[in-house]
């Protein structure tokens, strides 16, 4: 397997490499899904035939698949994730497919230590070609604080100061970086490898305990919560007004959605934990609700679905996913 771009793919104009670019454009939305691809009851997954599940969500058109970084089993949240670490499952599922983007919602930022988070993301990129996006977050879990060593009271100071020292890491050479908190680089040593682009696609989930303002100047995009489609349209139009205000160019938003797809085409949106049971019809209004209020991204999470998953991912990726893929200006 030839795992070095082309120069061809080096030299293109996005900075932000192929994943980010199949996912994010102004004004169109795409749909990925997420790991772990299956129905389920109870906090922990079967993760059966999960590679094969995503190289349909692939062949289908699906732009992205997601995966989570849930350390530790916390039976006061109820919910494992997809059980492997994602830099190792995401890398995984590199080498099985082939253009998909792989993204990361979200990998908790203070609980590890920068340069070990910037080599596994730098080392996913490369190996991935490009197809990379990087979702953090600061974490909202009781357990994993104290098992770290971390005090979660310093939430917001430890994300900021891991996200910076994880930034210097990424995009500079041999840099000089003071950290109150992972310690401090003076010029002596330097992360191999840097990812493919200029920069590694960056995304902030939920506050992460900062501003919106400070989300907007320092992030590549942003990652928020499933809502109403009225009440996300608010919260889509404050994210482009702390654009505005930075005098920043395009960043976009990305959202979660839990469904269960019906049988019924037409079945109306009727609510679930953090979604919809809804028909695909409904569905792709649903979206095109969702684009036209500025939402970029939606990823579809399916443990609640009634349905064989196999089966809602070929009806979503012929019915629904040609609707929702980005198109040329």
């Amino acid at each position: 397997m030839t795992i070095a771009p082309s120069p061809a793919e080096n030299a293109g104009l996005n900075p932000f490499g192929r994943g980010y670019a199949s996912m994010f454009a102004p004004e169109q939305l795409t749909v990925g899904v997420y790991f772990p691809i299956e129905s389920f009851d109870g906090p922990e997954p079967a993760m059966q035939d999960q590679i094969e599940l995503a190289q349909q969500a692939e062949r289908l058109g699906f732009a992205a698949l997601w995966a989570r970084d849930v350390p530790l089993n916390d039976p006061s949240f109820g919910d494992l994730g997809h059980i492997y670490d994602p830099f190792v499952w995401l890398a995984t599922i590199a080498a099985r497919t082939s253009t998909i983007a792989l993204a990361t919602g979200a990998i908790i930022l203070p609980l590890h230590h920068p340069i070990d988070v910037a080599k596994a993301g730098a080392s996913l990129d490369g190996l991935s070609r490009g197809r990379f996006v990087f979702g953090v977050a600061s974490g909202d879990r009781p357990v994993e604080y104290p098992a770290y060593g971390r005090d979660a009271n310093l939430r917001s100071e430890l994300f900021r100061d891991a996200f910076d020292y994880v930034e210097a890491l990424l995009t500079k050479r041999f840099p000089v970086h003071a950290s109150a908190h992972y310690g401090w680089l003076a010029g002596g040593g330097d992360l191999v490898p840097k990812p493919l682009s200029p920069r590694l696609p960056t995304l902030v989930t939920g506050q992460s305990q900062q501003s919106l303002d400070w989300i907007a100047q320092r992030s590549d995009g942003w990652i928020t919560y499933p809502r109403g489609v009225t009440q996300q349209a608010q919260v889509a139009s404050r994210w482009r007004e702390a654009l505005d205000r930075l005098g920043a160019g395009f960043k976009p938003i990305a959202q979660s959605l839990y469904i269960d797809l019906a049988a019924d085409p037409d079945t109306p949106p009727s609510p679930i934990h953090l979604g919809y049971r809804v028909g695909r019809r409904r569905l792709a209004d649903l979206l095109d609700d969702l684009r036209s209020n500025g939402i970029n991204h939606v990823a579809l999470n399916l443990k609640f679905s009634r349905r064989p998953v196999a089966d809602v991912l070929d009806e979503i990726g012929t019915e629904v996913i040609p609707h929702f893929r980005i198109s040329a200006p």
